[in-house]
């Protein structure tokens, strides 16, 4: 009986959702305060209600879960014990089996389906199928969300997204037509300064693309960016506090990220004024920080999210689990771990936590919304393991920002753990100089040493591995040219590869 309910109110939700959808005034309605013991009820109820609907109309899936023996999950009360399903992720769910098995009906709708691609920065690209009515729901939740951050005034979008099959610049580039003037130049510096040049600065500008795309535009262009009303909208990969204090000071007004996954969705939380100032406050409060943050290193990128579209939880091992509870997905994901490490937060539990420490709600911006909160630390397995401490890529931008001599000139940057034949290991931190910029004015020996000092403040296992090293040349910070040695290989339309 308690599996028909669940089915029968997930039906009932999204029959009254659909009309919902038609405009940002209706969508609005969605994220008032004070409804989120129903957001989290309906979150499990269409998650269940995906699951069922998977189980019995997709190929891959029912064969999944017959692999692991698994019919349905139990009841606790009215609601479905969503965490005892297997949980699904690339290796062995969506490379095991076709992408038409993976499909609602064993195989790809004929008509009205875009695919695209991963940039296959860990591997070879994949590839992705989506219909219709989901590229209508995230176009429309785009649009509210760039409006919601932006403003209403008219807008003029530059998609330097990396453009062709990629999924992150064709959906870019459908979603934000509707909506505002948009040209999608992908990541290609002298066409973004052309456009600025040639329609002038009486246009409010969103520019969208990767962080360290983004970050090279306003570093090697002659334009002046304080005259122009710029904000950027970053996605692919975090970013630190001092890397958005850098580009105010160049001249850029408003700087967001938003994370999605191609995996699942496209935009499934975004970063907002209440976010950023959470952040900010993080950064410079170790007692609240000991009460919030549950993995080491740099500070996670802090977004809010509607529980309603996306159940969204941790493994044992910290890694995000996300189930996709929006209907009309043509390949469904339940329980699908994209391997990224992070956990939620409610707005409830951090005004608890912010009051046991004394600490104002004055200190923050005030939030449009009490959507949970989602704490997002980056790839689970993008970090390099060093005398049994894990830095991450997030940890080196963290220390970049921090120092002034190189934040202007560093363009990018890797991480390696070379191993001697007598099994020593050395900690290498590569920095690549901006095109047209030298490090000679820099005191290398001086650098490096307040490098790794700042990586011991942000990184407390690092910092006790130090204690332990006998001598500090077994962690170098070097500097290559542009496009040359480590980083010659880089592909500037895709996220860079920060492991060696």
């Amino acid at each position: 009986m308690r599996h028909l309910i669940i089915l029968i109110y997930a039906w009932l939700v999204e029959l009254f959702r659909k009309p919902l959808m038609l405009s940002n005034f209706t969508i609005r309605l969605i994220y008032i305060p004070g409804i989120n013991k129903i957001r989290i009820f309906n979150s499990k109820a269409r998650a269940y209600s995906e699951f069922i609907k998977a189980k019995r109309r997709v190929p891959a899936y029912k064969s999944f879960l017959k692999a692991h023996n698994f019919s349905k999950p139990s009841f606790s009360g009215l609601l479905p014990n969503i965490h005892e399903i297997p949980e699904i992720d690339k290796e062995n769910y969506i490379k095991k089996f076709s992408i038409d098995a993976r499909c609602i009906g064993g195989k790809i709708p004929t008509k009205n389906i875009i695919i695209d691609e991963s940039s296959g920065s860990s591997g070879t690209a994949t590839n992705w199928v989506r219909g219709l009515k989901e590229r209508k729901r995230n176009a429309k939740m785009i649009e509210f969300g760039m409006r919601t951050l932006v403003g209403k005034e008219p807008l003029f979008v530059i998609n330097a997204f990396a453009l062709g099959p990629w999924a992150t610049g064709v959906n870019v580039t459908m979603s934000c037509v509707p909506f505002s003037k948009l040209k999608s130049l992908g990541p290609e510096k002298e066409k973004i300064e052309n456009t600025l040049k040639q329609f002038g600065e009486n246009h409010n500008y969103v520019i969208m693309g990767y962080p360290p795309f983004l970050k090279y535009l306003v570093d090697t262009s002659e334009i002046e960016w304080d005259k122009f009303n710029i904000a950027f909208i970053f996605g692919g990969e975090s970013m630190s506090e001092g890397m958005r204090d850098y580009l105010f000071r160049k001249g850029i007004k408003k700087v967001y990220s938003s994370l999605g996954a191609s995996d699942l969705e496209l935009n499934i939380s975004a970063e907002n004024d209440f976010t950023i100032s959470l952040r900010r406050l993080l950064r410079s409060n170790q007692s609240l920080q000991s009460k919030i943050l549950k993995h080491n290193g740099a500070l996670p990128m802090i977004f809010q999210y509607n529980p309603t579209d996306f159940l969204i939880e941790s493994s044992e091992t910290g890694e995000l689990i996300v189930t996709i509870g929006r209907p009309d997905y043509i390949a469904p994901k339940i329980r699908y771990n994209i391997h990224d490490r992070g956990h939620t937060l409610s707005l409830e539990d951090l005004y608890s936590i912010l009051k046991s420490l004394n600490i104002s709600l004055d200190k923050l911006e005030k939030p449009q919304t009490d959507l949970p909160l989602l704490l997002h630390y980056g790839r689970a397995d993008m970090t390099v393991s060093f005398f049994g401490a894990n830095i991450s890529p997030t940890d080196v931008n963290e220390v970049i920002y921090s120092l002034p001599e190189l934040s202007e000139i560093v363009n990018s940057y890797n991480l390696s753990v070379n191993e001697d034949k007598e099994g020593n290991k050395k900690l290498i931190i590569s920095l690549e100089v901006q095109k047209g910029e030298t490090n000679e004015l820099i005191d290398l020996e001086k650098t490096q040493a307040t490098f790794f000092e700042n990586l011991s403040k942000i990184n407390q296992d690092f910092r006790e591995v130090r204690k332990m090293l006998p001598n500090s040349s077994l962690t170098v910070l070097c500097f290559e040219d542009f496009g040359s040695g480590s980083f010659k290989e880089n592909d500037i339309r895709i996220k860079s590869k920060y492991i060696n």
